[in-house]
């Protein structure tokens, strides 16, 4: 018998996997993030989902039957030749792994069977974003809403309770600034500037993958170690020091030309720098004066402490996504938080058969 009363969401992306578990109120029980490396093949899918499967049938054994709705970026990865085939795949493996009992987030056309996916693959592929932006627009009416993920961030103007992107595609939201691939814990350093300040002197930036802005932010204090899951760039630790040596050697210098405090600024430089990017495309979308720079700017993902010094920048009131989720406590809400999309694509889920 099918359990009506659990419904499983899952975001698939190129370096993780989240997976929100919420009651039929859209209440989250349980999240949980995973390392999915999928640039080194599907079999890395296929560990990740059974990995997060057997915790969760640890302490709730009712998900056994439980609706699956399923959104994914991980089709941009290079093991495949183009976002259809990924899509395919994943598809065909979540399928395999989950059984019937699932659907699809294909975006505007919203949650289809396993038989749609092949005529809606360019609906499907990375639709992530708008599973929660369509969730915060559910609770903020005017506002921008800011995701800032491990890799990228999306922003999403909202306007009478409805997302106001004029992007659907990743191309069409590149070009508008509504994705910028930037994020708080894999973009490389190279990215950011081409050279940032150091002992009174501009610096110019290796074209090199030395430092990741995980390295950042663990010298600023900011990023959350349960949430830095990527490996370094060196494959080395992440320890002070081990940040530190990288970002030195984005500069052409060693650790000890220099005391930690001194990196410690640097990487306050790197810190500004992204921020900068952020903001101009956050300038760019109140520039078409549908919302108000007083209005709400909503942060969400492992990098929403840029959001709130982004909104402190730019002079809005911060909200944290995570004091618009219904959870069973904080931490559950904090990691609904983080893995939105999954959470999001859940209550959609939910919401759909609420009104089937």
């Amino acid at each position: 018998m099918k359990n009506n009363n659990l419904t499983l969401g899952w975001d698939i992306g190129g370096a993780n996997l989240k997976v929100a578990l919420i009651d039929r109120q859209g209440q989250a029980l349980h999240v949980i993030q995973v390392a999915c490396p999928l640039w080194r093949g599907l079999h890395e899918l296929h560990s990740a989902v059974n990995q997060v499967l057997t915790r969760l049938n640890q302490q709730f054994p009712d998900s056994r039957s439980a609706r699956h709705a399923v959104t994914m970026t991980g089709e941009l990865a290079d093991i495949f030749p183009d976002r259809q085939a990924g899509v395919g795949q994943i598809a065909d493996v979540m399928s395999e792994l989950l059984g019937s009992n699932l659907c699809f987030y294909a975006g505007r056309s919203g949650l289809i069977a396993k038989g749609a996916v092949v005529r809606h693959t360019s609906e499907i592929a990375s639709a992530n974003w708008l599973a929660s932006a369509a969730f915060v627009a559910g609770q903020v009416e005017q506002g921008l809403f800011i995701d800032i993920g491990s890799t990228t961030a999306d922003l999403v103007l909202l306007h009478e309770g409805q997302p106001q992107n004029r992007g659907f595609t990743d191309a069409e939201r590149m070009r508008l600034d509504e994705m910028v691939y930037t994020g708080a814990i894999r973009t490389p350093l190279m990215s950011l500037a081409e050279r940032v300040p150091f002992k009174g002197e501009w610096c110019s930036l290796a074209a090199e993958h030395f430092a990741t802005t995980a390295d950042v932010y663990r010298l600023t204090g900011e990023l959350d170690e349960a949430e830095d899951m990527a490996e370094t760039a060196d494959g080395a630790g992440k320890t002070p020091q081990g940040s530190a040596r990288r970002l030195a050697r984005m500069i052409g210098h060693d650790l000890d030309d220099a005391p930690l405090s001194a990196w410690i600024g640097l990487a306050h430089a790197f810190r500004q720098a992204q921020l900068e990017k952020l903001k101009k495309a956050a300038l760019r979308g109140y520039s078409r004066n549908l919302i108000d720079t007083n209005t709400p700017i909503v942060g969400a993902g492992a990098g929403s402490f840029l959001v709130k010094e982004l909104a402190v920048q730019l002079g809005g009131e911060y909200v944290d996504v995570a004091g618009l989720i219904k959870g069973a406590n904080g931490e559950v809400q904090h990691w609904a938080a983080v893995c939105l999309p999954a959470y999001a694509v859940a209550c959609l889920a939910v919401d759909l058969k609420a009104a089937a």
